[in-house]
């Protein structure tokens, strides 16, 4: 059971448990919601199998384990003692914005099905007494926002795992075909020269080389560029500290096959070389074109 990191998420309900969780899955773990505690042993031996070889895990177990929670402490302390590193994160708040979550989301707390949240809260943090003496961090979130709650986390569990660089996915589209439905930055390169208009290069797409040339030639296109990339650069490192895991770009010119696609491309192999994992996607090339080409 070596070698496996768990991360074990509890405490009191509303308190952002779903948050931190979502935070781990964007960290790379394996990520469990409401395992019975009973089962995390047997589940850490199945995870040791060489062909179900998992290195990270986060695992929320709370209140509504039922009866099963009465054992997670003593779950938590079993597999320390096999050899696999654990690392507990209690979520508290106050009680009175405890309260005010559950009325403003209308949710029912797990331990008050008809009700009376103010006798279930403190019910709640008898039975989690126990895994709060166990937890190596706790994090009052009566004042944290989601984001706010997210950017802790990331803090706390990045120091457990080698430095993960924002996912960057580029798409290169045709305004003529209308823009994507999501992305976080967009550029519109419909200024820059257009092979379109050339008559022997009409026919190519972003990908053939003399299409690059010609659009790579004119220094307003150099220019350009080095303004992005500056731009990105510092851009990027700001959206990773906010604990962003993955930045859509998407590049557009008139119809999505030359302009946008050598931008796209060439910005792909920017940010391969500045060490971000990239994916590049050109939306509007025919289906025989090249249009997608990889992550790295």
């Amino acid at each position: 059971m070596a070698d496996v990191n768990f991360a074990i998420i509890t405490g009191l309900s509303g308190a952002g448990k779903t948050v931190a969780l979502h935070a781990m899955e964007d960290l790379g773990y394996f990520c469990i919601d409401n395992l019975p505690p009973a089962l995390i042993p047997r589940f850490a031996q199945l995870l040791s199998a060489p062909e179900h070889r998992i290195e990270e895990v986060a695992l929320v177990i709370d209140v509504r384990g039922g009866g099963f929670f009465e054992q997670a402490a003593e779950a938590v302390m079993e597999i320390e003692k096999s050899g696999s590193r654990t690392m507990v994160l209690f979520l508290d708040a106050a009680d009175e914005v405890l309260i005010t979550r559950f009325k403003e989301t209308r949710r029912r707390h797990p331990l008050a099905p008809q009700g009376g949240i103010d006798e279930a809260l403190q019910t709640e943090r008898r039975f989690l007494r126990p895994l709060r003496t166990l937890a190596d961090y706790r994090i009052d979130t009566s004042e944290l926002g989601p984001a706010d709650l997210r950017r802790r986390v990331f803090q706390l569990f990045e120091e457990q795992k080698e430095t993960r660089r924002t996912l960057v996915s580029v798409t290169s589209f045709g305004f003529k075909h209308g823009t994507p439905r999501s992305c976080d930055l967009m550029f519109d390169v419909r200024f820059l020269p257009n092979p379109h208009y050339v008559h022997e290069l009409r026919p190519r797409t972003g990908f053939a080389e003399e299409v690059s040339d010609f659009v790579w030639k004119e220094p307003v296109t150099q220019e350009f560029f080095r303004r992005l990339t500056d731009f990105l650069s510092f851009l990027l490192p700001q959206y990773q500290t906010e604990g962003k895991a993955q930045l859509s770009i998407a590049v557009g010119c008139t119809g999505g096959r030359h302009r946008s696609v050598v931008i796209s491309r060439k910005l792909g192999m920017y940010l391969r070389q500045e060490g971000y994992p990239v994916v590049v996607e050109h939306r509007d090339l025919e289906d025989d074109d090249e249009d997608v080409e990889g992550v790295s």
